[in-house]
């Protein structure tokens, strides 16, 4: 007997920080039997099937973080690629460095608050009786793009620090098993102990043109400063920009103004999707 068909689920839920009396929304994303549809969330489009039951069996966990002044939506081919693959996906719109409100950009709280934010989303989740059952919690993988990466970085031990040498206290997130790094912001790991307690594998993903984190500068701190090199896998996409991570925008976003539908001349960006998806489940997939 063939196994019902599994689609990718959808469900918006709000995290709230009580200590920091702040609130940020999330995108969860997982397997239900419910059949999917094309659905709207801003200027996106998704085939999801939205408020859905989840199937009733386990899954990893991925959580993705995105860059300086980003969304949560703007990974969606990625999250819904995995999800089809069998993962739980959550992505985080951080509180005060998103589109909608960048008042904590180039701030330390920004620098706290961003690692905070992907703790006390896996806390919310496995406390949360809707999918606290289905999620496998020895799997939890964070994605991060750009200043994504650095918070990926800080939450599974990093110690970064601020660019005048000011340390930053962040506490290490030891249910963090397996991270990918797409263009990270590894500056704020610069003194060479920084990275001295990261010890999950890790994807590595830099781009060949990349004018705000620099490849040279991603592959000299990361792979000079994680003590157990066999820990890393290393992809550079050739041609590729910062912002070519960034799922492909509908085209009348498409603007040379707005530099995050921008990549360099001759680059493929939808193309590109279609292998980065397969690139991070086949590295999640061999851990």
């Amino acid at each position: 007997m063939n196994e019902t068909k599994a689609f990718v689920g959808s469900i918006h839920k709000t995290i709230t920080d009580k200590e920091n009396d702040i609130s940020y929304p999330i995108l969860i994303q997982y397997p239900t039997y419910k059949k999917s549809k094309q659905t709207n969330f801003g200027p996106y489009t998704m085939e999801v099937a939205v408020d859905a039951t989840p199937i009733d069996k386990q899954y990893p966990l991925i959580i993705i973080s995105h860059g300086n002044g980003g969304s949560h939506l703007i990974y969606h081919t990625i999250s819904t690629y995995l999800v089809a693959k069998g993962f739980v996906v959550v992505s985080i719109e951080h509180y005060g460095n998103n589109r909608n409100n960048n008042t904590l950009e180039k701030s330390d709280l920004n620098l706290v608050y961003r690692p905070q934010h992907i703790s006390l989303t896996i806390d919310s989740l496995l406390s949360d009786k809707l999918f606290s059952t289905i999620i496998n919690k020895d799997k939890i993988t964070i994605i991060g793009h750009s200043f994504g990466g650095y918070t990926a970085l800080a939450v599974a031990g990093g110690k970064p620090s601020t660019s005048i040498g000011k340390r930053i206290e962040v506490e290490k997130d030891t249910r963090i098993t397996a991270i990918v790094l797409m263009a990270p912001a590894a500056a704020y790991f610069t003194p060479k102990d920084s990275l001295n307690e990261i010890d999950i594998p890790i994807l590595l993903l830099t781009a060949e043109f990349d004018q705000f984190t620099p490849k040279e500068w991603c592959e000299d701190i990361i792979l000079h400063s994680i003590p157990k090199t066999s820990l890393i896998t290393h992809k550079e996409i050739p041609n590729a920009g910062h912002f070519s991570f960034i799922s492909p925008f509908p085209v009348q976003m498409q603007n040379p103004a707005f530099l995050p539908s921008v990549d360099p001349e001759g680059f493929d960006r939808e193309k590109f999707h279609e292998q980065l998806s397969v690139d991070i489940f086949n590295f999640l997939n061999s851990l």
